[in-house]
Parts: C-alpha cells; sequence; structure tokens
C-alpha cells in the first residue's frame, strides 16, 4: 500500500484517520492542505475516484460564499475553481494509488490491498 493522507494538523477526522493506519502499523505519508495542497494531478485523480465534486465539497464549510459561487458556475468551470480553492475540500483525503477517500472511511480502507 501506498498510503497518503491529505489534511489539517487540527482536523479530528484526520487524526482519526492517522490513527487508523498507525495502530494498524500501516505506513503513510501525511500532507498538510494549509501548507501544500492536492498538485493538478492529485487533484484529477481523487476527483475521479471518489465519484465527482459534490463527494469532494466540504457542505459545512466556513466560506459560504464561495460555496453559493460553485454551486451556481458552469459545470466546465466547477473543478477549476474548487482546485483554486482547496479549503472548501472535505478532509482527510486518503489515497492508495489510484483509490481515494473523502472524509474518514475505515470500512473501505479495509478493503485495500
Amino acid at each position: 500500500m501506498n498510503i497518503q493522507i491529505f489534511g489539517t494538523k487540527k482536523d479530528f477526522e484526520t487524526k482519526k484517520a492517522e490513527r487508523y493506519f498507525k495502530e494498524r502499523g500501516i505506513r503513510y505519508q501525511f500532507i498538510d492542505m494549509k501548507e501544500k495542497g492536492l498538485s493538478k494531478g492529485e487533484f484529477l485523480s481523487v476527483l475521479q475516484a471518489v465519484g465527482g465534486y459534490e463527494k469532494l465539497i466540504d457542505p459545512k464549510c466556513k466560506d459560504r460564499d464561495l460555496l453559493a459561487l460553485i454551486t451556481y458556475l458552469a459545470e466546465e468551470d466547477r473543478t477549476d475553481k474548487i482546485f483554486e480553492n482547496q479549503r472548501i475540500i472535505k478532509t482527510p483525503i486518503v489515497r492508495n494509488q489510484r483509490q481515494a477517500t473523502v472524509g474518514c472511511q475505515p470500512e473501505v480502507w479495509k478493503t485495500w490491498k
């Protein structure tokens, strides 16, 4: 397994994901989204793996104006706007090569090889 956890240090869900892999002795790489974020290739890969931007956006995001703007943007512009404003993405994003989850989903992680 090649696990990457994208999240923030203070996020409770991100800490739960880290704990899950630590307890099982599975090595992972943590990427702080406040410092680095997703590259364009990583973003597109995650977007495809999770099944669309609707599952990527955090409905509890503090930036309500941006959330509303994305809702009303044309389909082709949404992806770019979300990539430019990664703070509205729900965390953690956990990647294992081409597989990815958004949020804490241990039931899915158990099936990964």
